[in-house]
């Protein structure tokens, strides 16, 4: 994954350099498979269609990088964000994970024996998306009842059902969606989801027939003088806490990071 982790973010790095559009959001793909992103010509056929038909995107282009083929979705993602906080429950926005990054986080989770996806804080459930194309079990946790129906629709026009569920992961009944060696994918970053992962690992740490679950952790390399923790990409206290082990770290573009100079840190965890 090391390898995958460096193809796409120099990916970003050149999109970044040669985009000439002022999208609010924008999403790129090959339009070709490549050996640089570990996906065949059906996987890639079934990205591609998640965002054809994802209303976030209006858009699409096709622009040459590095003599390679790529389509741009173009969106607006001002409808969806505004509705992912008007919840009391809700601990981050909405801010999609780049389409190749999802890729990159089910993929991992595969390569590590896992047999089951279940994203936490979901947005539009590109995550479990991407885990049921590569042949893995998935659920997908979001509060935002819009975001729900938005995942839905998705998996209805694409034919990849990722079981979306609408409900505040701080307080569901996890016991209900693992039946299978399972790896639970959390959004927000330390300084705003800290609340959010606690209450979501020790949940699924009180059920004793899933209390060896693994737990990814959206890291942030973010130094500011007030972060309380700046061990494990801010996680090291929640680490701690539970006992985890780190299985390893992806770096990998999101949102938030695309005007940046570093990538966001996905800390990969374990129980026992």
């Amino acid at each position: 994954m090391e390898k995958y982790s460096k193809n796409v973010c120099e990916l970003k790095y050149e999109f970044v350099k040669t985009y000439k559009g002022n999208s609010h959001t924008t999403e790129i793909l090959p339009n070709m498979p490549t050996d640089s992103f570990l996906i065949n010509e059906k996987q890639l056929s079934l990205l591609h269609k998640f965002l054809d038909v994802n209303p976030i995107y209006s858009t699409h282009i096709s622009q040459k990088i590095s003599d390679v083929e790529y389509t741009i979705s173009e969106g607006d993602l001002n409808n969806y964000w505004i509705d992912s906080i008007k919840h009391d429950a809700s601990y981050a926005p909405f801010y999609p994970t780049w389409m190749l990054s999802a890729w990159g986080l089910a993929l991992a989770a595969k390569n590590l024996g896992f047999e089951k996806i279940i994203d936490i804080g979901s947005g539009d459930g590109r995550i479990a998306y991407c885990g049921k194309v590569l042949g893995l079990d998935t659920s997908s946790i979001e509060i935002d009842e819009n975001l729900v129906n938005l995942q839905e629709n998705l998996s209805e026009k694409t034919n990849v059902r990722f079981n979306p569920i609408c409900s505040d992961a701080t307080v569901f009944n996890f016991e209900d969606v693992v039946s299978k060696k399972a790896i639970f994918v959390i959004g927000g970053v330390p300084e705003i989801g800290e609340v959010l992962a606690n209450s979501v690992i020790k949940n699924v740490l009180d059920i004793p027939n899933i209390s060896e679950s693994s737990f990814v952790l959206t890291g942030s390399h973010s130094h500011r003088e007030f972060s309380r923790d700046k061990t494990h990409s801010g996680w090291g206290q929640t680490i701690k806490k539970f006992q985890l082990n780190v299985i390893s770290t992806i770096s990998l573009p999101t949102y938030w990071t695309m005007d940046q100079k570093f990538e966001t840190p996905y800390v990969f965890t374990k129980k026992g």
